[in-house]
């Protein structure tokens, strides 16, 4: 590999050189850090991902190869990579080719051998902030004026963008439960785990109304991951509004659980930088448990205004800084978390969530389930 110099030039005029990494050439999108020590290649195709550069703390990328069977989405979705070590070589006897490989192969620009703490400390101080980086230029001012028309992410809608463009189904299609899914950029491994638990899924574009899903006569509804701001995604809070007021159980993640958070009035914000990572601990407010978490998100849901609401329980919250993780309505069939359950890369701690949501569509067809027909306890 052939690598040659790179700089990172962040929004605020700080610039940051190292080398180049993937295909040569320059990006922009949000800068954001993932603190996950495994699972690169996951990261890189989570949906969620659009519109931003990713830092990554571990110091290592690229040790153990990739894997296709190892993504979340069809495509890598990162904007662009930051990294202290780009590692090519890689020692995985299942790997298929290395990671300079695969980003050339996907047209993805990266730096490498930059200082990566430095870079998190700023942004952690600062907060999250838009970004260049190009190994084709390191004209500074030529770099401010392309960076100078990159969109904000606050106010940006993304998820229409990574949707599928078209509908598609998975599971057994003699399965006991359908389930809809709103695709606001939803993971491979989120619908394995509704498929491994007895569901049959049709996965929907973001923007069907939800008269064309119902033709489907699905028995729940599942809103999906995805990138971007929630507040202006007013589509699928007027589909979600209908489908509360349908009454049939609705189960959001992430992007979902803001969805769902702005249907029954709740605002949302943008997070001075964000969680994303392996490792965020979670307190369960119904168990008591902790959980150990996948994370990436970059918005919330409004603490204060959830405080006065006699009609929906908080049942999660972050134990690193207090914000909303969990919300379930008490007069409805619908809950929602900010986290990752599937957790690919990460932690099993918190897939429970995916029987909870199997189990309340039973329930609501006068059923019983088993943890054994659950399929996986």
């Amino acid at each position: 590999m052939t690598q040659v110099p790179a700089v990172l030039l962040l929004e605020d005029g700080t610039a940051f050189y190292g080398k180049s990494a993937g295909k040569i050439g320059t990006t922009t999108g949000e800068l954001c850090f993932n603190t996950g020590m495994t699972g690169y290649q996951e990261v890189f195709t989570d949906p969620s991902y659009f519109g931003q550069i990713l830092v990554t703390t571990n110091a290592h990328i690229g040790n153990y190869g990739t894997l296709q069977s190892e993504t979340e989405s069809a495509q890598i979705k990162i904007a662009g990579l930051v990294c202290k070590n780009f590692t090519t070589r890689y020692s995985r006897l299942m790997a298929t080719e290395s990671i300079q490989t695969y980003f050339e192969n996907e047209s993805l620009v990266g730096i490498s051998d930059v200082d990566t703490r430095a870079i998190v400390r700023h942004i952690r101080h600062k907060g999250a902030m838009n970004a260049i980086i190009s190994s084709e230029s390191l004209d500074l001012h030529d770099l401010k004026s392309k960076l100078a028309k990159v969109p904000s992410m606050d106010g940006l809608e993304l998820a229409s963008k990574v949707s599928t463009d078209n509908p598609y189904f998975l599971g057994e299609s003699n399965a006991k439960y359908r389930v809809a899914v709103l695709d606001f950029g939803v993971k491979k491994n989120i619908l394995n785990c509704m498929v491994e638990r007895g569901c049959y899924l049709q996965v929907f574009p973001a923007k069907t109304p939800l008269a064309e899903i119902k033709k489907w006569n699905p028995d729940g509804y599942f809103l999906s991951n995805g990138p971007g701001d929630p507040a202006p995604m007013d589509y699928a809070v007027e589909t979600t509004k209908a489908i509360l007021a349908e009454g049939k159980p609705l189960f959001g993640i992430c992007l979902g659980h803001q969805i769902l958070a702005l249907a029954i009035g709740i605002s949302t914000y943008k997070m001075h930088n964000g969680h994303r990572g392996i490792n965020h601990p979670v307190k369960n407010l119904v168990t008591g448990h902790c959980e150990i978490t996948s994370q990436n998100h970059g918005f919330g849901v409004r603490a204060d205004q959830l405080m006065d609401r006699d009609d929906v329980e908080i049942t999660h919250v972050n134990l690193n800084d207090d914000t909303i993780e969990g919300i379930k309505l008490k007069k409805k069939n619908a809950f929602s978390v900010q986290y990752h359950p599937e957790a690919s890369p990460g932690p099993h701690d918190a897939r429970y969530l995916f029987n909870n949501f199997v189990t309340m569509i039973a329930e609501s067809k006068n059923e019983t389930i088993s943890k054994l027909a659950l399929n996986l306890g």
